[in-house]
């Protein structure tokens, strides 16, 4: 007699090339049925023309007539096209990818970044962290990772990235690949085609949120994201002063335009003042005031927090342990107060608005 129990116990050893999700896990079998010798039961794929559909096929019978050699295993396959209200995604176990932007770069976008992400892993969530900064990768330094190099894992024969580990949460970098001093000198196929590979083809766990680094400005970078996966959302980072903010605008608009529609989620306002270590209750605005505040406002979003100018903050990047893991209260604080308001924003933008639409571009 079959036990169902073993069955399960195949199935799960057996990984969706895609998700890197086992398929009980990632919700591929439907309708198991065990009768005398049989095994019958549908693999939902995302599409029947699956290049993958095949050796899934053979792995998931080799896997079962391991525990039972006489088993006949018949498998129906189908495809479910996603509905109105679940975009099609490439990495279907993240259930939130906040981008973090800016207009130019010096304004501590990554710092930010790699806060927010442990900022939102401190208060009990899934994270991940994407640098997609494929020109300044800055990650390896700023969580202690230099020199270290991802490993290959074969799924159903297909190779996959397994991210690296930083303060338990999977971290991806192009850092992690290239030698520290290599410039990249990459035109735009070759940029869209890396970006791609670290959604396609790193093994992300099942994720709260994917906090995606994204460089400066407005480029092919940008635009591969917004085309490869559904952005849940953007975080603006700017400094106080004239100039980040009016870069800011045109960063912000290009996530605003009615073919991309990604929502805005706020705005840190880094560098807000400076606070010296000794005078922690003084606040010199080096950089001017309101930045912040204007830029939430054309953004029609909120402004979800404030960093001060601290030279700890430098210190804890460049040491590999980032502000919000220490127990400097400044800007500890400050670094929460940012995961929760975009933890909030993430929660009523879901609510309120239709999931992001993967970008189509129609070449004329």
């Amino acid at each position: 007699m079959l036990q169902e129990s073993l069955i399960h116990k195949a199935l799960s050893g057996i990984k969706d090339p895609r998700s890197g999700q086992d398929l009980l896990t990632a919700k591929m079998i439907e309708d198991l049925k065990i009768v005398d010798k049989q095994v019958n039961f549908t693999l939902v794929l995302p599409s029947l023309s699956a290049e993958y559909k095949f050796e899934l096929h053979v792995a998931i019978v080799q896997a079962i007539q391991a525990e039972y050699p006489d088993a006949e295993v018949n498998i129906h396959m189908t495809a479910r096209a996603p509905s109105a209200n679940q975009p099609s995604s490439s990495v279907p176990q993240i259930r939130n990818i906040i981008a973090v932007a800016s207009g130019k770069g010096g304004v501590g976008k990554s710092t930010v970044a790699v806060n927010l992400a442990l900022g939102l892993k401190e208060l009990g969530a899934r994270v991940g962290l994407l640098d997609a900064d494929l020109y300044g990768p800055s990650m390896p330094t700023m969580l202690g990772l230099s020199g270290e190099r991802p490993q290959i894992q074969e799924i159903n024969g297909k190779p996959k990235i397994v991210p690296l580990q930083a303060y338990g949460m999977p971290v991806m970098s192009i850092g992690f690949i290239i030698e520290p001093e290599q410039a990249v000198v990459m035109r735009g196929p070759r940029l869209a085609a890396i970006i791609q590979q670290f959604f396609n083809d790193v093994l992300w766990d099942a994720l709260d949120y994917l906090v995606v680094d994204l460089p400066p400005g407005t480029g092919d970078i940008q635009l591969t994201l917004v085309q490869t996966v559904p952005v849940t959302g953007v975080v603006m980072v700017t400094t106080p002063q004239d100039v980040a903010v009016a870069d800011a605008i045109k960063a912000m608009n290009m996530f605003r335009m009615p073919n991309v529609d990604v929502p805005i989620l706020g705005v840190v306002e880094n560098m807000a003042w400076f606070t010296p270590a000794e005078l922690p209750n003084n606040k010199y605005y080096i950089f001017g005031e309101g930045g912040g505040a204007r830029l939430a406002k054309l953004s029609e979003s909120i402004m979800l927090g404030q960093i001060p100018l601290v030279q700890s903050i430098r210190e804890a990047g460049d040491h590999g342990k980032p502000s919000v893991l220490r127990e400097d209260a400044i800007t500890k604080k400050a670094f929460l107060e940012v995961a929760q308001n975009v933890a909030r924003q993430t929660a009523a933008r879901n609510e309120l608005l239709a999931p992001t639409r993967i970008v189509k571009i129609e070449h004329q």
